[in-house]
This record gives structure tokens, sequence and C-alpha cells, in this order.
């Protein structure tokens, strides 16, 4: 029998406190990958009028305009999780398939919906064969390690099988990739997830969005409900996406503190290994123990990190760091120095 802690995700900063004896506003969090650069938003929400049903038609404008894509062409979804469960129940396939690691809700949902499911192990057999006419997964940039794929040849070999292709880029945001958006024109089972709190730094408003070809949204539109996301969600996200610097200064900061991090963790003889990540966490692997040890001896230090153990295809000695502030990551290697030094 699997473990409780299956589906288990990183940010559980009020159970952490609780656990320490401390208050949640004391906890340095690198155990979730939220954006630590919050959005210029001056909106005052005492004016916003809630007394009629809300009308979502701005923020499907500025989305689209976003992501260069037409209106008609997304949806819109109570968050990235919700998303994806609403995807797998509307397409009712038989059949899954997941590279992996990977976001967990994707395994969950599967089960859930009775998919038939493989894994393939993207670090060991990214090539392995495709059932025909699977529902294909990708995290581009992928999770827990951040890496970028360039998915032409794995994109190729999936349309020859007549697959149906879930390409999430929830984290492309924070580099300068492309995006598997030029590839709508091409093939007609193709749908692209953005989870707009990551970058936005609100994973209190949930609001997520799938992409794919106006005909294939209609379709899946008509198996939604009508209202899906408060007012606030959407004046929240309407003004976020308004910050015109905001993702070039998150990308730069990010990238500057990133690598001061990798720097210092190379010093360390414990660590074995630091996956490279184009997104705003880094995967660890460590030598000679475990996350659950890692984690112990920076409780007194009140810095939660992110156990990666229950990710398929990784051991107990994995761990993932998220990027914040230089002052949160500063802290964070003065404790592996009084530790391990």
């Amino acid at each position: 029998m699997e473990s409780n802690n299956q589906f288990n995700h990183g940010g559980d900063i009020l159970t952490f406190s609780k656990k320490i004896g401390s208050k949640p506003k004391e906890i340095i969090d690198l155990s979730s990958n939220i954006n630590f650069i919050k959005p210029k938003v001056k909106t005052d929400l005492n004016k916003i009028d809630i007394s009629n049903y809300p009308t979502y038609e701005k923020l499907y404008k500025i989305i689209a305009k976003k992501y260069s894509v037409k209106a008609d062409e997304i949806e819109l979804f109570n968050g990235g999780s919700s998303a994806i469960f609403s995807f797998f129940r509307y397409l009712n396939l038989k059949h899954c398939t997941i590279y992996s690691p990977a976001y967990l809700e994707y395994k969950k949902a599967a089960q859930t919906f009775n998919y038939k499911l493989d894994l393939i192990n993207r670090f060991e057999d990214i090539n392995k064969d495709v059932k025909k006419n699977s529902l294909v997964v990708f995290v581009n940039p992928s999770t827990p390690d951040g890496k970028y794929y360039n998915l032409d040849k794995l994109f190729n070999s999936w349309v020859k099988k007549s697959c149906t292709i879930f390409i999430d880029e929830s984290f492309l945001d924070f580099c300068d990739k492309k995006s598997t958006i030029e590839k709508l024109k091409s093939y007609d089972k193709l749908y692209i997830l953005k989870s707009m709190t990551k970058i936005y730094s609100s994973a209190s408003i949930r609001v997520g969005t799938i992409i794919s070809r106006a005909d294939n949204i209609k379709k899946l539109k008509a198996k939604e409900p009508l209202w899906k996301l408060s007012h606030f969600d959407s004046i929240y996200l309407q003004n976020a996406i308004k910050n015109k610097d905001f993702i070039n200064k998150t990308i730069k900061i990010t990238n500057k503190n990133k690598q001061y991090t990798i720097k210092e963790l190379e010093k360390f003889d414990f660590v074995k290994k630091i996956y490279k990540s184009e997104a705003n966490y880094l995967l660890l692997e460590l030598k000679s123990f475990d996350a659950k040890d890692l984690q112990e001896k920076l409780l007194s230090y009140k810095i939660m990190i992110r156990d990666c153990s229950n990710f398929d295809f990784l051991g107990k000695n994995f761990v993932r760091v998220a990027i914040k502030d230089k002052k949160s990551m500063k802290l964070f290697i003065k404790a592996l120095k009084k530790e391990f030094m």
C-alpha cells in the first residue's frame, strides 16, 4: 500500500511552523516554487463591485495577448490543478503516458479517472516508444529539476502515434525559451497548460489556462461550469499581467540568486549533484544522507525544503530548493555552513 504522502507538495508553512513551535511569518520557505517577487497591483478591493456574476472577457483578452493567441483558443480554470483534473475527465481516454518525474497531480488525475498509466523515466529512457493514441504529458521546464527540453524530435514521434499531447509550461515564464504554442497550427490534438499562479506569486489566486485550437476549446468549454473564477481572481491577474517589465525583472533577479546558490552549494561535499535548471528551483542529489536528515538539520534555522522522495524515479536522497530573495538564500547557505563546515 502506498503511503499517505504519495501526492504531498511543498509550501505547507502552517504545519511546519506548528511542528517547530514558530510563527508562519518566521519560516523561510524554500519548499514552494512560487515567485518571491510580487507584481504591483494597486486595485482597491473595497471599490470592486461584487454584487453581479463575474464576467471574464477582459481577462481572456489580456491572457490571449500575453501568449499571442486568440481569446477563443484559451479556457480558464480555478488553478492549474483544477485544469488538469477537468482535462483528464473531459478527454475520457484509456491510456496516459507521463514523462517523469513530473508534477504529481498528473499521476493522481490519471489514477482518479482510471487511465492505464505508463511512466517514462526522462532521465534514463526519454526516447522510449509511446503507445498509440495515448495521452502524453510533458512538463517543460520540468519538475522538480527545472530542465528545459527541445521537444521537436519527441513531438514528431508523438504525432506519428496519433497521441493527444498535453504540455505543461507553468514555469516557462521563468526563462526565455520557446513555447510549444507555435505547434498548434500544425497539430490538432495539442493542449498547453499555463499556471498563472507560479510566475505572478499568487498561489491563492486560482487561475490556470489551457491553450489549444478554437474547436478544441469550444468542446472543452461546453463541459465546464459557467463561473469558475471569482471577480477578485480576475481583477488581480488582469492588473498583474499589466506589469510590463515584471517577467524580465523576475528572470534577471531569480537567475542572479540561483547562480549565487549554485556557486555556494558546489562547496559542500554532501551535495552529489546539482541539476541544471531553467526554472526558479534546484534539484539536489545528496551524497551521504537523505532529504529527511537534511530537513531535520534545518529545523532550528526555520528553513523548509522539499523532500522529493515521493516523485517517481527519485530516491530518498533528493531535495528541491526554491530560489527566493537573496537574504533567504544567504541564510540557507549560512545554515549549511554551520552544520557541515
